[in-house]
């Protein structure tokens, strides 16, 4: 048998929540046409990052791909060729580059696994959220796709290292009077 509690109280109790937001001010955000701005730290589309002269920092070690828990990562790294009248050469200052590079969205969790195995910092992620789109095929990015562009000054790949006389004063952003003497300190 219900008590006199269960039988009137507990129906009108379940509508509290609807009886007090019944006659609140009807918030409606216009989300197409007026975008609010994101979280600094928002965890957004990928994007393969650049040296200053235009090479790609993506050496091809395929650990972003082994991080992600979703599978959603592809890469396929190949060795840089200097020199090489076919017009294949140096696509990163180191010893291999990454020739595919792929990111499926339908898969991609946003998790950020990936640029924390990244150990160029090659592959950050912007604050671009909006993904959608009404084929497939249009979200496994290519690594065109992924690309930063070229700033004022950079250069298309492939092309020889123009930042400094070693790889190790590439990589510290030395260039020709600014590195020291070989045999110097090597902190």
């Amino acid at each position: 048998m219900a008590s006199v509690k269960e039988s009137l109280w507990d129906p009108v109790a379940g509508f509290g929540v609807t009886f007090r937001t019944m006659f609140r001010k009807v918030f409606t955000e216009q989300y197409p046409f007026e975008k609010k701005p994101t979280a600094p730290r928002f965890h957004g589309r990928h994007q393969l990052n650049r040296w200053p002269d235009g090479l790609e920092k993506c050496i091809g070690c395929e650990l972003c791909a082994w991080a992600c828990p979703a599978d959603a990562i592809y890469v396929e790294g190949a060795d840089n060729v200097d020199g090489t009248p076919d017009g294949s050469g140096r696509f990163s200052p180191g010893e291999r580059y990454g020739r595919v590079y792929q990111i499926n969205y339908l898969r991609c969790i946003l998790c950020g696994l990936c640029i924390e195995a990244c150990p160029t910092r090659a592959l950050t992620m912007t604050n671009e959220y909006e993904l959608a789109d009404r084929t497939r095929e249009s979200l496994i990015y290519e690594k065109k796709d992924l690309l930063a562009p070229l700033l004022p000054g950079m250069q298309e790949p492939p092309h020889e290292m123009q930042l400094g006389s070693t790889e190790k004063d590439y990589y510290l952003g030395l260039t020709g009077a600014a590195a020291p003497a070989e045999g110097g300190d090597d902190k």
